[in-house]
């Protein structure tokens, strides 16, 4: 199959309001080219109708018949991200008969891990269908309940697209891929390119949270409030105790398994250090699981603009801590950029999970194709 363009959407368990855009021309095995890339605003009144849906969602917890906000809430988040879309295809030149497809993620807005005794359960807000009749594009989504359902964690997905960037910049196995969004997840490949992925930890969610609540800002914004409070240590190896982190891989995280809670009781910005650093040691304590050690981290997502963070993940994991851009890539971009990639795979009939990764028992297929009616 020749490359072809898609379109990726991606929206983030941080709920920062913006959705990211990207478009790729691929294979879905190697990237021919980037196209353009932007963050675009979701409507004023949508953010709080999600963060309600997030609270219905946890008390939900896959209990019963689903909360009747989620289908106002997958209408609203659809038809602004197909407005989105539009108007970025617009202001961008791009006639829509060039993008043979959209990767349509939709907003997770709740996931629950595999256990030995349970399979895991997944949630994504986003009507496939939906968009492509608004926007006469044919939409790929609901990427994850396929893995889930072969026994799979159903996350994270992305790593097959973090090895073809690493390829496509030329970085070897002393580079590993950190991806800060509202959960941290990395990606390596090691020197027989064998894929180990897996969610380190929280990322932006709590620290966002926290900071939040106590100022009404969306983030510590530059790691201001973060650097000028003092980590209680004590507090921090207690945290470090939780059985995930020690956890083999594959594994992975809800928004809600780690929360601001963990603060509380400090001041807003002693509470902002804690939060911060506990997302750094748990990023050290995912490196020891793995089989080899990456020298370099490339940083990708909403948390590499937090230089507190990045400091304190280069202290704590004694590696080297680098901005995905200065490797050639797009940090803002990556995750559209994946479900764009993974839209072409999709089309493919390429897997998506992997053992190493969602922990599925072999590559599994995902993905549905809806087209315009």
């Amino acid at each position: 199959m020749d490359a072809i363009w898609t379109l990726g959407l991606m929206t983030g368990t941080v709920l920062d309001g913006e959705i990211d855009i990207a478009l790729l021309r691929s294979d879905g095995e190697r990237i021919a080219e980037f196209g353009p890339a932007r963050l675009a605003s979701y409507p004023r009144d949508l953010r709080p109708l999600l963060r309600e849906t997030f609270e219905s969602a946890a008390r939900w917890n896959f209990e019963g018949e689903e909360p009747a906000i989620f289908a106002e809430a997958e209408r609203a988040l659809t038809l602004g991200q197909a407005e989105a879309v539009a108007r970025f295809l617009a202001e961008e030149g791009i006639d829509r008969a060039q993008v043979t497809a959209i990767g349509f993620h939709g907003q997770t807005i709740l996931h629950r891990r595999r256990e030995p005794a349970r399979l895991g359960a997944t949630r994504q807000l986003g009507d496939g269908a939906l968009m492509a009749r608004e926007l006469g594009i044919p939409v790929v989504y609901d990427f994850r309940s396929a893995d889930v359902a072969a026994g799979g964690q159903g996350a994270p997905l992305a790593p097959v697209y973090h090895a073809a960037l690493l390829r496509h910049a030329g970085a070897g196995p002393e580079t590993a891929i950190l991806n800060l969004g509202g959960v941290g997840n990395i990606t390596w490949a090691d020197d027989r390119g064998g894929l180990h992925a897996f969610d380190t930890g929280p990322a932006n969610a709590p620290l966002n949270d926290w900071v939040r609540a106590r100022t009404g800002e969306e983030m510590d914004r530059d790691g201001r409030l973060g650097a000028l409070g003092r980590v209680d240590e004590t507090r921090l190896a207690r945290l470090l105790d939780h059985p995930y982190l020690a956890a083999p891989y594959p594994k992975s995280l809800d928004r809600n398994d780690f929360t601001s809670r963990m603060a509380d009781g400090l001041s807003l910005e002693d509470g902002a250090a804690l939060l911060t650093a506990f997302t750094a040691a748990s990023v050290a304590r995912g490196l020891a699981l793995l089989p080899g050690r990456p020298r370099r981290l490339a940083l990708s997502g909403g948390g590499r603009r937090n230089p507190t963070l990045a400091r304190m993940i280069a202290e704590r994991c004694a590696v080297e801590v680098v901005d995905a851009d200065s490797l050639g890539l797009r940090g803002d971009a990556v995750e559209a950029e994946c479900f764009a990639f993974l839209a072409a795979r999709v089309l493919r009939g390429l897997p998506l999970g992997f053992p190493g990764t969602t922990g599925v028992p072999e590559p599994t297929r995902g993905g549905r194709v809806a087209r315009p009616s």
